[in-house]
């Protein structure tokens, strides 16, 4: 071999099937968890969006804190899961999904269908619209109980372009989604607490950690709440499905361990093409590397832990509170009138209206509807963004990488604009455009994929890395918890819901 060959890394160290094997080269230097903040702050943006402001708030007007238990067990166990995504991707650069591809080849176009199928519905376009439309129009007749918002369609279709146009127009993307998402964790978190010291109760607080401590307790059936919405709430109970695992590309762009060799995806109108190797590499199991990659791995966890966990978990717990107080009174029971506001995303117009009503009421509730949209279109943002970038990871890396016309950056923009089109078509079609009925398909169809990459991380991060490298005794059991949890809804939607629908006589 001659000094400027690379030296590969040997199949019996990580099999890499029927693509190329990785390279070696050192662990880079770890840098403060500190200057590692960013990925899991848009992680935390999505699920701002995704669960935290539709669909948590959503249960609790129909059932109380009956289900919390469910939302913190959901948010603890996508820490731990997002930790072991990240983990592939320090110690090779790859995504995750590129790893579950060195195991099998069929993994690739699997993983394709998960990542773009679930996430086609355009429920957040549709979601920020609906508040859009509800703050400049009002509901149609809100008189009369019908509160639909007028020209949804039209606005959300405009949105979806909007988040094109900006993803295209930024030099680097992840650097344009990262301030976006940046901007927008700060000021929620702002809002959030702000009307939490405005509207909270304290019986709601009460009845929020009896509903915590009620492990195992489902909601009543005439709440309405059938196993998929359930699944949903929980796959979305932070970021959910393959948004999660675009938490290992996120990484690599921010040049987190060995994806410090990796090149970023850039826009072909305004940023220059870097070079992106089709794989990635690996680090000789020195002492020095071995200290680097501990450091980078302790790093990480504190990063992730208060970037994503604790951020959740605080809006979580507020928006919820904040419907509880709204909608309930102290005895466990429906204010009055309440009611009324049970179809798809009615109830956050009831909320805006009870904002409405109090003293400086019109200023609390344009700016909580103000506060809807942004959530919800730069929750869109974020969505075709982890679709286009996955997929364009997947496709590159799997078919073609020896072409030379179709980078992963040109991969990236024919996926982003082909999912907008295909969102356009969704909502042009007749009965596929309320919002939470499209954000429950998701949601459920990503509670699925949850449990199916559960899995896979399972296999890959205990018996595909050395021993050095791999899960704890902790981190096992709580991915094995991943899989019963995930996997135990994922079969009640399918018995319950699926089966009975397609075999109905």
């Amino acid at each position: 071999m001659s000094g400027t060959d690379p030296e590969l890394v040997p199949d019996d160290v990580i099999p890499h099937q029927h693509l190329p094997p990785l390279e070696y080269r050192d662990m880079p230097k770890a840098i403060p968890w500190k200057a590692m903040i960013g990925p899991s702050i848009i992680l935390a943006g999505l699920s701002l969006g995704s669960g935290e402001f539709m669909l948590w708030p959503h249960i609790t007007y129909k059932a109380g804190f009956v289900f919390f238990w469910a939302c913190l067990l959901g948010v603890m166990t996508q820490y731990f899961l997002n930790m072991e995504i990240e983990r592939y991707t320090l110690v090779t650069g790859e995504s995750a999904i590129t790893g579950f591809c060195r195991m099998s080849k069929h993994w690739a176009w699997i993983m394709l269908i998960c990542n773009i199928v679930p996430m086609a519905w355009p429920g957040w376009a549709s979601g920020a619209a609906t508040t859009l439309s509800w703050l400049i129009f009002g509901p149609v007749d809100a008189a009369g109980g019908d509160f639909s918002a007028p020209y949804t369609n039209w606005f959300a279709i405009a949105g979806l372009v909007l988040v094109g146009v900006v993803l295209t127009s930024g030099p680097v993307v992840y650097n344009t989604v990262e301030k976006i998402q940046t901007f927008l964790v700060a000021s929620i978190m702002i809002a959030v607490v702000v009307l939490a010291i405005i509207l909270v109760k304290p019986y709601a607080v009460t009845a929020m950690f009896a509903g915590a401590m009620n492990l195992g307790e489902m909601p009543p059936p005439e709440s309405g709440l059938a196993f998929v919405a359930l699944l949903g709430a929980l796959a979305f109970a932070g970021a959910g499905g393959t948004l999660n695992l675009g938490q290992s590309n996120y990484i690599k762009d921010k040049g987190y361990g060995m994806g410090a060799y990796i090149g970023r995806i850039t826009s072909p109108i305004t940023g220059q093409e870097e070079a992106s190797p089709e794989v990635g590499y690996h680090f000789k199991h020195t002492e020095e590397n071995l200290s680097r990659w501990r450091q980078w791995w302790r790093a990480a966890n504190i990063e992730h832990f208060l970037s994503f966990f604790v951020t959740c978990l605080v809006c979580l717990a507020l928006l919820s509170l904040i419907s509880y107080s709204i909608f309930y009174n102290a005895d466990g029971n429906l204010k009055p009138g309440m009611e009324s506001f049970g179809q798809d995303m009615d109830f956050i117009w009831g909320e805006a209206t009870t904002l409405g009503g109090m003293e400086n009421g019109g200023i609390l509730k344009i700016a909580f509807l103000l506060m809807g949209t942004a959530i919800l279109l730069t929750t869109e943002l974020g969505v075709l963004d982890v679709i286009s970038r996955i997929s364009a990871d997947i496709v590159k890396v799997n078919y073609l990488r020896d072409n030379e016309k179709w980078s992963v950056s040109k991969l990236y923009f024919l996926f982003l604009w082909a999912e907008i089109a295909l969102g356009v078509m969704i909502l042009l079609t007749p009965g596929f455009s309320k919002p939470l009925f499209l954000v429950k398909i998701s949601a459920a169809l990503q509670g699925g994929v949850m449990f199916v990459y559960s899995i896979l991380l399972l296999w890959m991060n205990n018996k595909i890395l050395s021993r050095s490298l791999s899960m704890s005794p902790l981190r096992f059991v709580a991915i094995i918890w991943s899989c019963a949890f995930f996997g135990y809804f994922a079969f009640m939607v399918m018995k319950l819901e699926v089966l009975p629908f397609l075999f109905v006589e």
